[in-house]
């Protein structure tokens, strides 16, 4: 049964999570097209870039998204996930599209704003449906699936963006990525069951969305855990997004092409080792294992992997560097559903998941901009990416830590009127003759 009482096979429930592994992975294949378009000799000259204007413009999308990511929460808690997510949807391809026609400056960074002020729906939406269908026994699973949509739109944006440029030019690439991605709300429109609440409901999903206030989220440690392992999580990604074609071309002498094809490698490993670490998590935990400990375990270990970016900084090899800059990422993927599952869904209460997980991508939207504009500014004073890939260790260790301290279940956000229990169950699994394994929604116990 969904959340609502009806019935839904487990078909439609994983045909759904497709769908929003594929609308992530067009959301981030939009989201880096900026990578390679920084690292275009045409597209800087057409601009006059400095090293630090091409920082503002890769972080534009992140502080829109920033801003705009607990507004996106509180409004899927209230009106669901399929008509909120398909508006912000178009929007976001159409305002990529429109940055292939600007011809200043200050036009491009207000398209890269839309984009990430439409697009901040995206994980709350996402998050907000998995966590009212997926059982705990499966979310390592689901996410990996659903998270390896942002990565291989991360791995195939860069060399598709690359090619693309190089083909034509930076202004068709935007243009040709932006609205080849509205094909997509076809069969979202067709396929997924409207969500929105009628009428008659609205009074009673208002009051649900509001049985965890905001200020129990915002006291909870487990959010402010989530927000700092999410902000330490995005920035490594995040520069990858932004800065790694650029690093490629510029320390190591790729051409555009190449680096976009490495950028691919990387962050194709990153999805393949994610899938495989919410993989074996889930049946560690199927087999009586701690959901919180044995997800943690996965997070430090691919946290502490990542530090081994910094080996490629300061290799003289070529191939040294290129394996340390894929082998790095790669690792992060221990942590990436294990993370996503830990601090969006294992430990949140389900009438809030929409604006907690909005108030946790407020970090991963300023980590982004952050590490855009940051990393800018360091390759100035620097002249190289060695400063750059230091901050990100420090960072990466914050991170580690975090996860260890802050993340247990007696921190988690409470809902009001509702009697704790000893075990935090977020999701139960409904079994029957007819379905075995038939999913359900979020049930909290009282």
């Amino acid at each position: 049964m969904d959340a609502d009482g009806r019935r839904t096979g487990s078909s439609y429930i994983w045909g759904v999570l497709a769908l929003l592994a594929v609308g992530v992975m067009i959301a981030y294949a939009d989201r880096s097209s900026i990578a390679s378009a920084i690292a275009d000799k045409g597209f800087t000259q057409h601009f006059a870039l400095t090293s630090v204007e091409r920082g503002w413009i890769g972080s534009a999308f992140f502080w829109s998204y920033a801003a705009a990511c607990i507004p996106a929460g509180w409004v899927v808690d209230r009106y669901g996930v399929k008509i909120p997510y398909a508006i912000c949807f178009a929007l976001w391809c159409l305002a990529t599209a429109a940055a292939g026609v600007m011809t200043i400056f200050i036009g491009l960074v207000i398209m890269r704003l839309m984009v990430g002020a439409t697009e901040a729906a995206v994980m709350p939406a996402s998050y907000r449906w998995i966590r009212l269908h997926i059982p705990e026994r499966h979310v390592g699973t689901a996410i990996a699936i659903f998270v390896m949509g942002n990565q291989m739109g991360t791995a195939l944006g860069a060399p598709l963006a690359a090619w693309l440029i190089v083909a034509y030019d930076w202004r068709a690439m935007f243009v040709i990525t932006g609205l080849a991605g509205l094909v997509w709300l076809v069969p979202w429109s067709l396929f997924v069951k409207g969500d929105m609440p009628q009428k008659s409901e609205m009074a009673a999903a208002k009051a649900r969305a509001a049985s965890v206030p905001f200020r129990n989220i915002i006291r909870s440690p487990v959010v402010w855990g989530g927000i700092i392992v999410n902000f330490c999580y995005s920035y490594f990604n995040f520069y990858c997004m932004t800065w790694m074609p650029s690093y490629l071309v510029e320390q190591r002498g790729l051409s555009l092409f190449n680096s976009g094809l490495y950028t691919f490698f990387s962050f194709a490993g990153i999805a393949v080792v994610n899938v495989l670490a919410g993989w074996a998590a889930d049946r560690i935990i199927a087999r009586g294992g701690d959901p919180v400990r044995t997800r943690k375990a996965f997070v430090v270990c691919g946290f502490i992997g990542a530090t081994t970016v910094l080996f490629g900084a300061y290799s003289t090899s070529l191939d040294a560097a290129l394996f340390w800059n894929i082998f790095s990422l790669s690792c992060l993927g221990l942590a990436t559903a294990n993370n996503m599952a830990l601090i969006k869904v294992t430990l949140i209460p389900a009438p809030a998941i929409g604006l907690v997980v909005g108030v946790q991508h407020v970090a991963a939207g300023l980590s982004g901009g952050t590490a855009a504009s940051l990393s800018g500014w360091l390759l100035h004073v620097g002249g190289n990416y060695e400063l750059p890939l230091q901050v990100i260790v420090v960072v990466l260790v914050i991170g580690a830590a975090a996860n260890v301290i802050l993340l247990q279940p007696k921190w988690s956000p409470k809902v009001e009127g509702v009697v704790s229990v000893d075990k935090f169950e977020p999701i139960t699994v409904a079994h029957n003759s007819e379905n075995d394994g038939q999913l359900s929604g979020c049930q909290i116990r009282h």
